[in-house]
């Protein structure tokens, strides 16, 4: 039996790759990372402020893991960012389809019309003997 190879098209591709790289993605961290001033001290304080139920929360960030908030924060960046990409490629596969199989159509319909040509007795050079 004919196995139907399946045609992998640029959005397809650019959609696994994408996949691949969130696959990639560390920790991360949602919220918005902020300094503020702490009365009596020259260096500023840091908080996390999130959402959580409709309601925003804040978390106090010890100095010594700003920096790795600031990392986390910047994966969740890269990984909005290749979600997006994702959506962007998914979409385009859908709008895509109605135009590929209309295509994948007429294509047959040419082989068809082709292959009926060829296979018919021409009557033509035969009447001319």
């Amino acid at each position: 039996m004919k196995q139907q190879q399946k045609t992998v098209n640029r959005h397809e591709m650019l959609r696994q790759s994408a996949l691949r790289r969130i696959g990639e993605v560390g920790p991360f961290i949602e919220g918005t990372l902020c300094s503020f001033k702490r009365r009596g001290c020259a260096t500023p304080g840091w908080q996390l402020t999130y959402k959580q139920k409709g309601r925003t929360k804040t978390v106090y960030v010890p100095m010594g893991l700003v920096k790795e908030v600031k990392a986390w924060k910047q994966e969740y960046k890269r990984l909005r960012q290749l979600i997006r990409q994702v959506t962007t490629q998914s979409l385009g596969i859908i709008h895509t389809h109605v135009a590929s199989r209309l295509a994948k159509g007429r294509a047959r319909g040419l082989i068809r019309q082709l292959s009926a040509k060829t296979s018919m007795p021409s009557y033509r050079a035969s009447s001319r003997k």
